[in-house]
């Protein structure tokens, strides 16, 4: 495996560390069970990501492990402010915390990609961008659901 490719799975796996102390964190402060359960699932995700990362630098990984996926965009985050983070945040609000976080992971790694020529380097970069939008999309199925409740109208 190339230097290149080992310091930017180092960057990736600090990235997945921060992400996972975020989530805890955020876990910590908000009151709502459902809030803090979604993000239990965000902070576990992150520590997969981060053994799927140490296993890939390891050599214990094929290639092609990681698979690349199909995600429903919805463009929430891209439409909604960031909600300042408050032990009093409501649910919907935690969700597009959350869903910005997963944004910014998301360039982070697209626009790194970007920096590479083709190659292995830029597939995993590229499989790390959809992983994180995968997360994205989410949060922002759970931001829709509490935020647009369905009445019993329809």
């Amino acid at each position: 495996m190339s230097d290149r490719l080992m310091d930017m799975i180092g960057t990736a796996i600090g990235r997945e560390e921060e992400a996972y102390e975020f989530y805890m964190e955020l876990r910590d402060k908000v009151q709502d069970d459902e809030a803090r359960e979604a993000l239990q699932w965000m902070a576990d995700e992150e520590l997969k990501h981060k053994d799927f990362l140490v296993r890939y630098r390891d050599g214990d990984l094929a290639r092609n492990a990681m698979g690349m996926s199909d995600v429903t965009y919805y463009r929430i985050a891209e439409y909604q402010k960031e909600p300042p983070v408050s032990e009093q945040m409501s649910p919907q609000d935690v969700f597009l915390v959350a869903a910005h976080r997963e944004l910014k992971s998301h360039h982070f790694y697209k626009e790194l990609a970007e920096l590479h020529p083709g190659g292995e380097v830029k597939d995993v970069l590229l499989k790390m961008a959809n992983e994180e939008l995968k997360h994205k999309e989410k949060m922002e199925y759970l931001y829709a659901n509490t935020a647009f409740t369905q009445t019993s109208g329809g």
